[in-house]
């Protein structure tokens, strides 16, 4: 007996000692690389124009790294931003007055025009190195990563469940508390989706965020980006084709490494009574399983994330969840003082604009983009309304799914991490060619940007979907167009109004990219405000690229607040569990 079960043991630990031996390896090679990147950011500034990357696919490798450096850089930034603005927006009635509807605002801003204003900025905190630049672009990558994160975790507060807040009541837990132990985990679901979202949606955007223009002068950072952007001016297919490889590979490497996990991980957090079908786990947490090194960073990491969030930490004031507070009723004096506030520095900001925009420009010109403006908007309607027939019913089949989840997961980061740019050779030379009109189809491009915040909400939510609910509508077997009407479309509503809404932001952000397709020396141009801003911004004129972004604005908020604002409120009133 000893002779069968000791050899056993003495295999299992052989095994183990190996597998502790490849993590150590991996870990350690990882910080080397990443020491390695994070050195040459102290290294003198190029002069502008220098030749800093090289179309040579034997470089590719350390721009991937730099990049993806870049792109966890700014995540872990978003993650900050989400967990602060977002609780603030939605714990404070008057907070949320004005946050949200500056929310609207920034996600609706051109990356073009976040650059624009922060460059000089970030330069000038470390004049002559290129830290500054790097720090400028990371904060690029953050402006096209945060937004989604923080309407999420916005959404998720808001809708959570009464009974679970007057548990946490119950159990006198304070707002600290409260917090990492309630909050967080319910939101973890939805959260974790849209975090696998905000890293496609910095692909996206890499292109412009690693070429940094102040005035004249241009310099381009190292990385993907960089390297897709020169490829597409030199009109080299073959370097565009390796800097898809070289993404494809990146993108399956960081979701088998971290979020096939961290899905995996999340789903212990839907909120039902009854069990669920799960998926199996990864491979990665089995790994981890069988590592005696990864085991007890993991469970030590465990012992501190609980002790962290069990500490009895609290506000001087309890601030409710918005909508399920048992406080009195607001103060009308305290609400008139804020509102007069924000009135006087809304006011005093749009004085400025006008100022500023009136000692350049001609009131014609400002009609001229408010016209463009409609055009871009018909654009986004069109693309939203795609989106939504599309994506609707099959990120609810997928989302119901667990396997067929995992397995739709990393294609469908690929593609949502696919940036427009590169797609730019086939539509160019397709418009060119069959004469084509590029008002109507440029727009597709657009759709590139955009569908993913659909898909992806709308599978966190058909994910989170508690499965009581499901066996209900089973056993009384509702099926067809009347379990859509009552099951699932009201359980996924709330997450695809997020989704909407970031969605809306999206299309109006991407319009500065996709208005404007250029492959080599031909360009093509849409009507509408993207292109605006863009051509304005190429030809470094403020004046038109202020009063583009201003406009753009704008239109974002003045559409969030007639529809997608109502619908979200419908939503807290009407589609909470």
């Amino acid at each position: 007996m000893s002779s069968t079960i000791f050899p056993a043991l003495a295999s299992a630990r052989r095994r183990s000692n190996l597998w502790d031996a490849a993590a150590f390896l991996c870990v350690f090679g990882a910080l080397v690389a990443v020491g390695h990147v994070a050195r040459g950011t102290l290294a003198p500034l190029a002069a502008p124009g220098a030749v800093s990357v090289r179309l040579d696919p034997a470089f590719l490798p350390g721009y991937a790294v730099r990049t993806t450096l870049r792109m966890f850089a700014a995540l872990f930034a978003s993650l900050v931003f989400t967990f602060t603005y977002a609780t603030a927006a939605a714990k404070s009635r008057r907070a949320g007055m004005i946050l949200i509807p500056i929310l609207d605002i920034l996600q609706s801003v051109p990356i073009l025009g976040f650059l624009t204003f922060t460059v000089v900025f970030f330069m000038n905190l470390f004049p002559g190195r290129v830290l500054g630049l790097e720090l400028a672009a990371i904060f690029a990558v953050f402006t096209s990563q945060a937004w989604n994160m923080a309407f999420s975790f916005y959404q998720a507060l808001t809708t959570l469940p009464a009974d679970l807040a007057e548990a946490a009541d119950s159990f006198r837990l304070t707002g600290w508390q409260r917090f990492w132990r309630l909050e967080v985990p319910f939101a973890m679901p939805g959260l974790v989706w849209n975090t696998m979202l905000s890293m496609s949606g910095g692909w996206f955007f890499v292109v412009a965020a690693e070429a940094i223009s102040v005035g004249d002068n241009t310099w381009k950072l190292p990385g993907i980006g960089s390297y897709v952007a020169l490829a597409l001016e030199r009109r080299d297919l073959a370097a565009v084709a390796w800097a898809i490889l070289a993404m494809l590979v990146v993108i399956l490497a960081y979701d088998q490494l971290l979020f096939r996990p961290l899905v995996a991980w999340s789903d212990k957090f839907r909120f039902e009574t009854t069990a669920s079908a799960t998926a199996e786990d990864p491979w990665v947490l089995k790994l981890m399983r069988r590592t005696i090194l990864l085991n007890r960073i993991g469970d030590a990491a465990g012992v501190l994330a609980a002790t962290i969030g069990g500490m009895r930490l609290a506000l001087p004031v309890r601030l409710p969840v918005l909508g399920r507070g048992r406080a009195g009723p607001p103060s009308r004096a305290v609400d008139a003082l804020w509102l007069a506030m924000l009135v006087a520095v809304l006011g005093w900001a749009g004085w400025r604009i006008v100022q500023f925009v009136g000692a350049e420009l001609s009131w014609a010109e400002v009609g001229h983009a408010v016209l463009l403006g409609s055009f871009t908007l018909l654009r986004v309607a069109v693309v939203m309304a795609i989106a939504c027939a599309i994506w609707v019913p099959l990120g609810v089949w997928i989302g119901l799914r667990p396997a067929w989840a995992r397995r739709v997961q990393p294609v469908a980061q690929f593609l949502a991490a696919f940036p427009a740019n590169l797609l730019f050779p086939v539509v160019v030379v397709g418009i060119v060619r069959f004469r084509l009109n590029a008002d109507i189809f440029l727009t597709p491009l657009m759709l590139l940007g955009t569908q993913w915040y659909v898909l992806f909400n709308v599978v966190a939510g058909a994910a989170a979907f508690p499965g009581d609910l499901r066996e209900v509508a089973a056993n009384f077997r509702v099926g067809g167009w009347l379990w859509w009407r009552s099951v699932a479309l009201p359980g996924i509503f709330p997450y695809l109004v997020t989704g909407l809404i970031t969605a809306s932001g999206a299309a109006w952000n991407a319009a500065i990219v996709t208005e404007v397709a250029s492959w080599g020396s031909t360009q093509l141009t849409a009507h509408g405000l993207g292109a605006y801003i863009a051509v304005a911004t190429a030809r470094g004129d403020m004046a038109r690229v202020m009063l583009g972004i201003v406009v753009m604005s704008a239109y974002v908020v003045a559409f969030n607040r007639m529809l997608w604002r109502p619908l979200h409120e419908f939503a807290i009133r009407r589609m909470t569990y």
